[in-house]
């Protein structure tokens, strides 16, 4: 991708890439351009029919959080040697659509819930707007479609591919051991309980992946960048994914955000789950964060693998 075409000059162009994208910045927009990468049993994206269905169930289920945000697909066109980008609405085109882009507003990097705590500028009122957002967001979610039986195997699914992963002797994280052991005891412990979220129609169809650089706090504050490629790892309990939340603000240094935002919601959402149940969503969503930590280092060539073990290391810490 390059500026000439990304369109009309609009600022300085940013190229960032991740596993499964390259995202093209200016000030004004940014435009996501799907890879086309297989990552089995959950995500292929190789063809181009595969990266369109992929691209409109992201911009479909972002809407719910940031509907300013996401504003639609663009089409890249070839005709002849020239490349070139239409809206979805021009189409039919004489060009050939080789590939599709979801275009989005570029939102303030200042504004970004990690940038704010890193700069120690982070002020209650704002997260009291995200907890509303969420808590509006929630009650209004679609519940899973999962019987208990289902979400109970689904954890225990999640544990045995954490320990897979982060008790191989060539990683030296001698600690995943004893904190996979305490959760699995925590699971048997709390299933009733968690037979109960089900049956309470607590398990919905959520975000799928709530962190701080995915929650930007304008007015009113948006969250962007859903879990858009599997339904299933989106059915999670709300407290799961607002603990979730509050585990990545506790590692940047504001235990009390988590702490401030789980109140809100359990007042606005009329309903507290007891600690251990939250403690046990803790857990394992560190596992989780340090095991996909870990995996960049299973890529041929992984992006900046210095950081991926200690990273790792820190989610099991703060897991356990």
């Amino acid at each position: 991708m390059s500026p000439h075409a990304h369109g009309p000059n609009t600022g300085p162009i940013e190229l960032i890439e991740t596993h499964m994208s390259w995202v093209v910045l200016d000030n004004e927009q940014a435009l996501k351009l799907k890879k086309p990468v297989c990552y089995p049993p959950l995500y292929d994206c190789r063809t181009l029919q595969a990266r369109e269905r992929d691209a409109r169930s992201e911009l479909r289920l972002n809407r719910r959080l940031a509907p300013e945000v996401y504003l639609g697909l663009l089409a890249v066109q070839r005709e002849g040697n020239r490349l070139s980008l239409l809206p979805e609405a021009a189409l039919p085109a004489p060009g050939q659509t080789v590939d599709w882009l979801v275009q989005m507003r570029h939102l303030p990097a200042d504004r970004m819930l990690d940038r704010l705590i890193r700069a120690s500028n982070l002020q209650t009122a704002q997260v009291d707007a995200l907890a509303l957002t969420l808590s509006r967001f929630y009650q209004q979610a679609t519940p899973a479609p999962i019987d208990a039986e289902a979400y109970l195997a689904q954890l225990r699914l999640e544990q045995h591919r954490h320990r897979q992963l982060l008790t191989q002797p060539r990683f030296g994280l001698t600690m995943a051991g004893p904190a996979l052991d305490k959760i699995d005891n925590a699971l048997a412990q709390q299933a009733d309980l968690l037979r109960q979220r089900v049956r309470q129609r607590r398990i919905i169809d959520g975000h799928g992946d709530l962190r701080p650089e995915h929650v930007c706090l304008t007015d009113p504050p948006v969250v962007i960048d859903c879990l858009a490629f599997s339904d299933q790892l989106r059915w999670v309990d709300a407290f799961d994914e607002l603990v979730a939340l509050a585990l990545e603000c506790e590692r940047l240094g504001a235990a009390w955000v988590g702490k401030q935002l789980l109140a809100r919601c359990a007042e606005r959402l009329e309903d507290a789950p007891p600690p251990a149940l939250l403690q046990l969503y803790r857990a394992t969503r560190g596992l989780l964060r340090a095991r996909l930590a870990v995996a960049h280092l299973l890529d041929a060539r992984p992006l900046h693998p210095e950081r991926w073990l200690a990273l790792g290391r820190q989610y099991i810490e703060l897991a356990a």
